[in-house]
């Protein structure tokens, strides 16, 4: 490898995507291969600046994932690695712990069986009757509850900003505003081209997030899954609420639906918010309310995988959508374990956008997904709970280099 510079004009490593996967993992390579030349490339003006920068911030346990799956093995490395790069950086964070209160029978059936799988998945959890949970949690109801002790609330974009600063720190570049428009592979490097010049490297990591789709097809990969943008949106509660619990509060996860629910949040900055729920976005990266990307919204509703989970979930998405549309329904969510919440309780909070990749048959993928060919590797899907693998995500994709 050459040391540090690129004299021929060829890295060593070109990183893309700038979220906290991408940052990881261009700080990892640095670390195994010290003295090696690196670029990290971003289209945005910042780091973190879609998911990263727009989720809950939860350092998550791997409480809810099959036993034998990446994201089961990669979430309890990552959860500890978490913790001690933000205790040796400076970086606020609280393990507060997390309750998945059931809130009836049927609720409390999942939860058992939750329970066994987290036993399996060597998680650090308790089950609690109804009376325990309410000596711990007053203002909430329910007829039991797991309470899962390791989890915990950060700012993941801090994270990535001390990640970055070290990645410059030990050589490596960080070029933003760089969008790309195409990779094209040889037997020796792999160059990515966009309006602002080309860069060629021996080996590219592709950390693309909701764009993963995209830059799999200019790489010739992977023609048979789409990102399909699901908005998140939250609300928080007043100041004067943001007190009513001390722990996250979750509901217990139904396995026929593709998400977790909504729940409540508190944040390491002092908030307390409700959400998310999950609706179809017609934007990637359009944040507001009523977004719409025609790029975006015809590449999601041509795509036959996505027809196929419309169909498989029609109710789930009438309803997500009617919650959307009207707080009220939104509300009866979280009163289900919440009783005392009120329509005025619920004041607006900034929406995230998960990207979750759909197969042509309408599969959608729960599991970190990555492919690569002889020079690159992808990162095809990397839904919650990334942000807290994201470093043994990042020795992972080292590992298959």
């Amino acid at each position: 490898m050459s040391s540090g510079g690129t004299a021929d004009g060829v890295y060593d490593f070109c990183v893309l995507g700038g979220g906290i996967v991408g940052v990881a993992t261009a700080h990892r390579l640095l670390t195994k291969f010290p003295g090696a030349s690196l670029v990290l490339l971003d289209k945005e003006s910042s780091l973190g600046a879609h998911q990263t920068g727009h989720n809950s911030g939860v350092i998550h346990s791997g409480i809810y994932y099959p036993p034998d799956s990446l994201k089961a093995r990669l979430c309890r490395a990552g959860a500890q690695w978490t913790k001690e790069f933000a205790a040796a950086n400076d970086i606020p964070f609280q393990e507060c712990g997390k309750l998945l209160v059931a809130t009836d029978s049927a609720e409390h059936a999942r939860m058992l069986d939750l329970y066994e799988r987290s036993i399996t998945n060597g998680v650090d959890v308790e089950a609690i009757d109804a009376a325990e949970l309410v000596r711990r949690e007053p203002r909430i109801a329910g007829v039991g509850a797991l309470f899962v002790p390791a989890t915990g609330i950060i700012d993941y974009a801090k994270v990535t900003a001390a990640l970055a600063d070290q990645v410059t720190g030990m050589g490596g570049r960080i070029m933003l505003g760089t969008p790309i428009e195409s990779i094209s592979e040889t037997d020796s490097a792999v160059t990515v081209s966009g309006p602002t010049g080309s860069t060629t490297a021996r080996t590219l990591v592709v950390c693309a997030g909701l764009q993963a789709d995209r830059m799999a097809r200019m790489a010739g990969i992977r023609t048979d899954f789409r990102i399909v943008p699901f908005r998140g949106e939250y609300y928080r509660l007043p100041a004067d609420r943001a007190e009513i619990v001390s722990t996250l509060i979750y509901p217990v996860p139904d396995p026929a639906l593709p998400f977790l629910g909504v729940h409540l949040s508190p944040t390491i900055d002092g908030e307390l918010t409700v959400g998310p729920n999950a609706v179809l976005g017609l934007a990637r990266e359009g944040y507001p309310k009523g977004s719409v990307d025609l790029r975006d919204a015809v590449d999601v509703l041509s795509f036959p995988g996505f027809h196929r989970v419309a169909r498989d979930h029609v109710r789930t998405g009438a309803r997500e959508l009617r919650n959307s549309l009207f707080k009220r329904g939104y509300l009866a969510e979280c009163r289900k374990y919440c009783p005392e919440l009120t329509a005025a309780d619920l004041l607006p909070h900034r929406a995230g956008i998960r990207a979750q990749a759909v197969l042509r048959d309408g599969t959608l993928v729960h599991d970190f997904l990555i492919e690569r060919t002889p020079r690159s590797i992808h990162v095809l899907n990397a839904p919650s709970p990334a942000a807290t693998s994201a470093m043994p995500i990042a020795e992972y994709l080292v590992e298959q280099l």
